[in-house]
């Protein structure tokens, strides 16, 4: 079968070298296009780019040609890392050429008829996309935080009943991008501020586990309070989870909800799906961001220490990897659902 070809918006940052990383021999998907800044633009990707992985460039990427945002493309499907500052305007002018972009970027997430998609939780938002004007379209993901706390909350919601969620996280540096946080800022310290950070938080988990009312999604009632942090760490968002339900439970039901939660990407064989899209670890002092984050490709919400809370109902611990299952790697899950649905056909 032939692979779809595929474009990276914002390619030499760090979300779009994730994207370089991760569909090194995707089966479905092959990169054709690199899109950047125009400093980076009629360079090789080798020379543009200033790279920040653990494995080298792919040899068959490096040698390609960067391109700027005005470029005309010929990719189908477009992955855009690119800055909130640029990502609104091009996203919308990539989607009206007939491009499929799908977004890790915050600009389109809430707008009406852009579905923002877990494809475990959510799939038939996919349907908005017949909504929306023009020959392309845009999808978009969650914020790194978002996602690992959907995550675990929809099995839990189908089952108990979510009435409300306090959630305090302990974020990456990575998530900042490259370089980051200044190291005299964030080593032995925690910066209790991440700019529109908590109201992502609150604002997109409502969306993801609402339901889909023709033109748009009728958000879930549920109420979020949530406080954002940067912590030390490189890699892997951690949370600090309380629930309460509209229906009794335990740490027994509430543990095995969560082992057994499974959607359309497992049901499919999805190449980037997890097996276990949640990870419940028995462990007292687990998960750990130096131990834990790789765990199934970095691609699961990674949960323990579920206890009673003596205000709400229940507390837990969540962790992610905030640049894979956080960002890029939804991305191209997000690309593999919407092919393996047939809206690409």
């Amino acid at each position: 079968m032939k692979k779809i070809e595929v474009a990276i918006l914002g390619a030499t940052g760090t979300v779009g070298q994730k994207f370089v990383r991760l569909l090194e021999n995707h089966p479905t998907l092959v990169v054709a296009e690199l899109v950047a800044s125009e400093r980076s633009a009629g360079k090789s990707y080798a020379h543009a780019v200033v790279w920040k992985q653990e494995t080298p460039i792919p040899t068959d990427v490096a040698g390609i040609k960067v391109k700027d945002l005005s470029a005309p493309l010929s990719s189908r499907i477009l992955f855009s890392g690119l800055d909130s500052s640029v990502a609104g305007e091009a996203e919308t002018a990539f989607a009206a050429a007939g491009h499929t972009v799908i977004s890790n970027s915050s600009n389109h997430r809430m707008d009406a008829q852009v579905p923002l998609i877990i494809p475990e939780i959510n799939p038939d938002h996919f349907q908005l996309v017949k909504k929306q004007v023009g020959p392309g379209a845009i999808i978009t993901n969650s914020n790194c935080s978002t996602m690992f706390l959907a995550m675990v909350l929809a099995p839990l919601d189908a089952k108990f009943g979510v009435e409300a969620v306090q959630v305090t996280t302990m974020q990456a540096i990575s998530g900042a991008g490259y370089p980051g946080v200044a190291s005299m800022d964030i080593l032995g310290n925690v910066i209790p501020y991440i700019g529109n950070e908590e109201e992502k938080l609150e604002e997109e988990v409502a969306k993801i586990l609402g339901r889909l009312n023709d033109d748009h999604v009728d958000v879930h009632p549920m109420t979020v309070s949530a406080q954002c942090n940067r912590v030390a760490v490189f890699d892997g968002h951690m949370e600090a989870v309380s629930v309460r339900f509209s229906q009794s439970a335990s740490v027994e039901e509430i543990t095995k909800s969560l082992r057994e939660f499974r959607g359309m990407p497992q049901e499919r064989s999805l190449p980037t799906a997890p097996a276990h899209p949640v990870v419940v670890m028995d462990e007292m002092d687990r998960p750990q961001p130096a131990r834990d984050v790789w765990v199934e490709n970095g691609m699961a919400a990674v949960v323990g220490r579920i206890r009673p809370c003596n205000v709400l109902d229940f507390k837990m611990m969540v962790l992610g990897h905030n640049t894979v299952r956080g960002a890029a790697g939804a991305a191209i899950l997000n690309a593999e659902a919407y092919q393996a649905l047939g809206y690409l056909s």
